[in-house]
């Protein structure tokens, strides 16, 4: 089973604000579930696998793992 990354998580590896991985979800750049809420703001969950093979297409962006 893929390990399913926060955006926080997701953040940190990409060195960009939280927001800026919401914004790729968002936009559809980056895939992930969402979850149920009952706050402001919408939870997502990315694979593990998204996230590498998203870097794998952009060369130009670099997995750090912190």
């Amino acid at each position: 089973m893929s390990d399913l990354l926060t955006v926080s998580e997701v953040a940190n590896i990409l060195r960009v604000d939280a927001t800026t991985v919401r914004r790729l979800v968002r936009y559809g750049v980056l895939e992930a579930v969402s979850l149920p809420h009952a706050r402001k703001r919408q939870s997502y969950r990315i694979k593990r696998e998204t996230l590498e093979g998203l870097l794998e297409k952009n060369t130009h962006l670099q997995l750090v793992e912190a």
